[in-house]
């Protein structure tokens, strides 16, 4: 079965197609046939006049229409849309969701913050891990940021902060956004085992990218100063040509290493896992719950 999830996010909208496949013993294995990303950027509308513009609104429904055909053309079977942090606070979003559910009869769903946590988690990273420490998955994205917690078997804790790429460079992140959440970071984690953090998201990928450690290594919190220090001295221009980074990408790295190292310090992890997963992979493997 061929199956497609749409992330809408903050800074860019991702388009997962997944094909499931069950072999005679019933064990499910999920194979990614396509990943498009379109840079979006909605955030830079919603955060600063409150609502998307109209270039904007033509943007989404071209990369909707887009994903329309290529999911025609792989014949999948179901999809399943969501939008996150720009669409939640966008006054204007129920008619862009309206002219999508239109033209291309693809139905977004606005998801809760807290919803959006629960999603990088289910792609269950942490079970096959030490079950000798504790992990604390890291979702940044342009919008918000998505904690949650696993510890000794269970799922203990997951919460949205509205601290995001995109808000801190438009200064939208005060400091007692971050007082939040390094007392509930605190909270979740103390008394547990050894934290190790499991970072998801495009900033960290490309950091582990930049760093060329092998797959299924670690980085540690040293390394991600070191890499906060590197990226934030140099200028944009620089940042682009010398890191091989897309302009949508050379803005946003250093405020998403900030929120990495901050969530990290505050829980005590000194390494940090990147397994190449997001909220699409998240969305696959729910779509496929609720279609079981």
């Amino acid at each position: 079965m061929k199956l497609a999830a749409i992330d809408i996010g903050s800074n860019a909208a991702r388009l997962l197609i997944t094909e499931v496949l069950k072999d005679d013993k019933e064990i499910v294995t999920f194979n990614k046939l396509n990943l498009v990303r379109i840079p979006l950027r909605l955030g830079f509308d919603v955060f600063e006049a409150g609502s998307i513009s109209k270039q904007k609104i033509e943007m989404v429904l071209q990369t909707m229409k887009a994903y329309k055909h290529l999911c025609n053309a792989y014949e999948v079977e179901h999809i399943k849309a969501c939008a996150t942090s720009a669409m939640r606070d966008a006054k204007n979003s129920a008619d862009i969701i309206r002219k999508v559910k239109l033209e291309t009869s693809i139905e977004i769903e606005i998801i809760s913050g807290d919803f959006e946590a629960g999603l990088v988690y289910e792609n269950h990273v942490a079970e096959n891990m030490d079950m000798e420490k504790s992990y604390l998955y890291i979702d940044v994205g342009g919008g918000s940021t998505e904690l949650s917690f696993f510890s000794n078997g269970q799922l203990t804790y997951k919460r949205s902060f509205n601290i995001g790429t995109i808000r801190l460079l438009k200064n939208m992140v005060t400091d007692n956004n971050w007082d939040e959440m390094k007392d509930n970071i605190r909270a979740a984690t103390k008394g547990q085992k050894e934290v190790v953090a499991i970072g998801s998201g495009g900033n960290i990928n490309k950091v582990f990218s930049i760093s060329k450690k092998k797959d299924g290594k670690s980085l540690s919190l040293e390394l991600l100063r070191d890499y906060y220090k590197e990226l934030s001295a140099v200028s944009l221009a620089e940042r682009i040509t010398r890191y091989n980074l897309r302009i949508d990408r050379a803005d946003v790295i250093v405020p998403a290493i900030q929120i990495y190292i901050n969530a990290m310090r505050w829980a005590g992890a000194t390494e940090i896992y990147v397994p190449k997963i997001g909220l699409v992979d998240g969305l696959i493997r729910h779509l496929w719950d609720e279609l079981k």
